[in-house]
């Protein structure tokens, strides 16, 4: 945790303390565990096709260019459709997972597709 506690998410109080595993507002009395809130904002991270559309489960995309595929003879071509992707957090910053026709089963960057 860092030497600043956060402000209060009920009154935006800068006047947070500890105490014991949770964090207090003394103005408003609101009790809040510190690891919820970073669940929290971990969750409202939206993943963003290359155009900035927000991507959810299921969707479809395509590549928007040719990609090398390691061990691979062939690349995958820009307009190459993948259906039904799932979003993980994968290695790196590769956060889709999915099958592409033809290559199996891979993880993409979002920064590389883009939504139907």
């Amino acid at each position: 945790m860092s030497d600043t506690l956060p402000p209060c998410p009920e009154c935006a109080s800068e006047y947070t303390y500890e105490m014991g595993a949770l964090l207090v507002c003394p103005e408003c009395a609101h009790e809040w565990s510190p690891t919820a809130s970073d669940e929290a904002e971990a969750e409202s991270t939206d993943i963003k096709d290359a155009v900035g559309n927000v991507l959810a489960d299921g969707d479809t995309v395509t590549v928007i260019k040719d990609l090398k595929v390691k061990g691979s003879a062939t690349a995958i071509k820009v307009g190459t459709k993948v259906r039904n992707i799932r979003l993980v957090n994968g290695v790196g910053d590769h956060d889709i997972d999915c099958k592409v026709d033809g290559f199996g089963p891979m993880q993409l960057k979002s920064s590389v597709v883009k939504k139907v």
